[in-house]
């Protein structure tokens, strides 16, 4: 039977607090030793609820002396604020299934998280799982300090009845170059009235990985934002990417505002760009699904495109982290990798998808374009003042890309200065 803790408040977790712990976390302890039930967050998704539940029961049915109990993420601003929050307080849990890639630096700045280098074997096995792609995932003190866990492999869809009723071909639309694309838009615009697609304009700093990430990605060949504390967005490819979806916007095909509902669900737009949950969440619309475009059409074998990743994390808190560590290793096994598959829709994030879970991409074709393209992801740069880091991006996108208030090339190079700043070379 699957232990379920009632919801802790969040006045609870932040009540021990009020200045957050300094230091690296990661160092080998007793802890690290240490067998015995532990505590588990996990997201508040119906869907990854029940796989957790199932994947918890039989862990404890094998383990009776080392139970796994869990609780949803308590509400909050945020889950990375409730996180931080419950790390400065030392009650986190031993693990978390639902930790942002982009929060990563600042949970191990405050010591919240174990490196799994201090378990022997923890860095081989999350290797042996996702080979060279683990790089991205690694900080830059040179240690792993999460597990990646999933992707939502961002991609285009785009409504087939809608693009049939516009006059353009629903089988093999014209989308693949930046010219195609905005010639697309602007049919579909003139013939039905709707905006072509319509990414968020929220300034919120994560907003930036599902318009201008992904293009930015796929059109440099699979750059991150920024390496080896280097600006890369400021290049000619990077303002490139971001005069294309300026010209979307000064055209009026996107509007400047965030949709008050979902635009692509509700018909208000033609096509959005999303993760493999789609498939589960637009059922009654009859939709295609594209690569991102780029500026001349790369092959679509070849693009490659944000992650959009959770990573689990033993926390510093925890009593019993080689427990943690094994259950961590139980709950990514193949076998619970199809169960997460089959429960969520989404991609767990390991080497050779599609050769491992064939049958099942064989009988949800849906998936499987999801699935080819989860093999050709690329994360959020692993930096000191990440989520900082992103603001400011998002910042200078929205001045000069939504709203059209700077040349892109100016508002871009100024970014790239101050987050040079704040990442202060991390990765040199």
């Amino acid at each position: 039977m699957v232990k379920r803790v009632g919801a802790i408040p969040v006045w609870a977790v932040v009540a021990v607090v009020a200045l957050s712990a300094c230091g690296d976390g990661g160092g080998a302890s007793d802890a690290t030793s240490a067998t015995g039930p532990i505590d588990v967050w996990l997201s508040n998704n119906e869907q990854e609820i029940a796989w957790g539940e199932k994947i918890i029961e039989q862990w404890n049915r094998e383990n009776p002396d080392q139970e796994v109990s869990y609780q949803e993420i308590p509400a909050g601003e945020s889950s990375e604020a409730v996180i931080q929050a419950a790390i400065t307080a030392g009650n986190a849990p031993c693990l978390i299934w639902n930790v942002a890639p982009a929060a990563v630096p600042q949970f191990q700045r405050a010591g919240g998280l174990v490196a799994l280098d201090s378990f022997e074997g923890g860095v081989d096995y999350a290797r042996e799982r996702l080979g060279g792609r683990l790089d991205q995932y690694v900080s830059p003190d040179g240690q792993l300090y999460q597990m990646p866990w999933k992707s939502n492999p961002v991609m285009i869809i785009y409504n087939k009845e809608l693009f049939e009723q516009a006059g353009i071909d629903p089988e093999n639309p014209p989308l693949a170059t930046y010219e195609e694309f905005f010639r697309t838009a602007q049919t579909l615009n003139e013939e039905l009235g709707i905006a072509a697609i319509w990414p968020s304009a929220d300034q919120t700093f994560f907003q930036a990985w599902f318009d201008y990430y992904p293009t930015f990605i796929a059109a440099s060949g699979g750059e991150q934002l920024v390496e080896n504390g280097e600006a890369q967005f400021n290049s000619d490819v990077g303002v490139q990417v971001g005069e294309f979806w300026r010209s979307l916007y000064d055209a009026g095909l996107i509007p400047r505002e965030s949709a008050p509902g979902d635009a692509f669900g509700e018909e208000q737009s033609a096509m959005s760009i999303v993760g493999p949950w789609a498939v589960a969440v637009y059922e009654d619309i009859d939709w295609g699904v594209v690569p991102v475009p780029t500026p001349e059409g790369t092959p679509s074998e070849e693009i490659y495109t944000f992650s959009d990743a959770k990573s689990t994390a033993i926390f510093t808190a925890c009593e019993n982290q080689r427990t943690a560590f094994e259950f961590m290793k139980f709950a990514t096994s193949e076998e619970a990798d199809r169960m997460l598959l089959e429960e969520t829709g989404q991609m767990p994030l390991r080497d050779g998808l599609m050769e491992i879970y064939g049958d099942y991409f064989d009988q949800n074709p849906l998936y499987a374009t999801f699935a080819e393209q989860a093999e050709r992801t690329v994360e959020v740069p692993n930096v000191e003042n990440s989520i900082e880091m992103w603001q400011r991006f998002r910042d200078a996108y929205t001045t000069a890309v939504i709203f059209g208030r700077e040349p892109v090339s100016e508002a871009f190079s100024a970014a790239a200065r101050d987050i040079e700043e704040l990442v202060g070379k991390s990765g040199q």
